[in-house]
């Protein structure tokens, strides 16, 4: 039997990683593990999850993002601005529950 899968974070959400303790802006979301293998062997040393959700982040005050599992993310509390090259890609505002996503849905 399939079990859907509901993601704790979305698009936009302020989180910070609880075992490097950065924070950062979620970009966008994958339902369950899209890397490669390879990557997941090397990088993901605790082993989390590939079924649950994973992340792609925008770490803040550094240019690269990141690609976190659910397990490693907490809510981000702090109202403070998320410092990123990238950000203007990604989001037209900022408000407090978050980024606002340039992406418009139908």
């Amino acid at each position: 039997m399939f079990k859907l899968k509901i993601a704790k974070f979305s698009i936009g959400q302020r989180v910070f990683h609880k075992t490097f303790s950065y924070r950062g802006v979620i970009f966008n979301v994958d339902a369950e593990f899209s890397g490669d293998e390879r990557w997941y062997d090397e990088v993901a040393l605790s082993r989390p999850s590939k079924t649950d959700p994973w992340y792609h982040i925008l770490p803040d005050g550094k240019q690269h993002t990141t690609y976190v599992a659910e397990c490693n993310l907490a809510i981000d509390r702090s109202l403070e601005k998320i410092n990123h090259p990238l950000l203007d890609n990604f989001f037209d505002g900022v408000n407090e529950s978050g980024y606002i996503s340039a992406e418009k849905l139908n």
